[in-house]
């Protein structure tokens, strides 16, 4: 999971992912990433049991897969956002 949450845009996908749900049209202008490459990273997230999808017609709503995935999530951002600038780490 951790090695799915190292590359930035599966990352910035999950970020969005955890708070709702999203098409593959709204993930790539949020993301700015090509329709392939955002469609193939959601493959691997799902395939690694990191994001589920609903259909609705025609439409795929991809959303992360549950509370533990949504604060593991939160919780790579806050150490992330900590490497980053430089704050303290918590206990």
């Amino acid at each position: 999971m951790l090695r799915m949450l190292a590359d930035p845009t599966r990352l910035r996908l999950m970020a969005l992912l955890r708070d709702g749900e999203y098409d593959v049209t709204a993930l790539v202008a949020a993301v700015g990433v090509a329709r392939p490459a955002v469609s193939q990273h959601l493959g691997k997230l799902r395939l690694a049991g990191l994001v589920s999808v609903r259909r609705e017609g025609r439409r795929a709503l991809y959303r992360a897969r549950g509370g533990h995935v949504r604060r593991l999530v939160t919780e790579v951002l806050h150490a992330a956002s900590h490497r980053i600038t430089g704050a303290v780490e918590h206990d």
